[in-house]
């Protein structure tokens, strides 16, 4: 079960890295999840 959860987020973490291309990309992505979360949480 341990080994299915690594390949999971192996998974996600390619996908979410594929979908921008450069780093700049990569922290407009983590930002927008960021608010995301702030706007649930309030």
């Amino acid at each position: 079960m341990k080994n299915l959860m690594k390949v999971v987020f192996a998974v996600a973490v390619i996908t979410a890295l594929s979908g921008c291309n450069t780093t700049r990309g990569f922290g407009e992505d983590v930002e927008k999840v960021g608010g995301a979360i702030s706007r649930a949480a309030s």
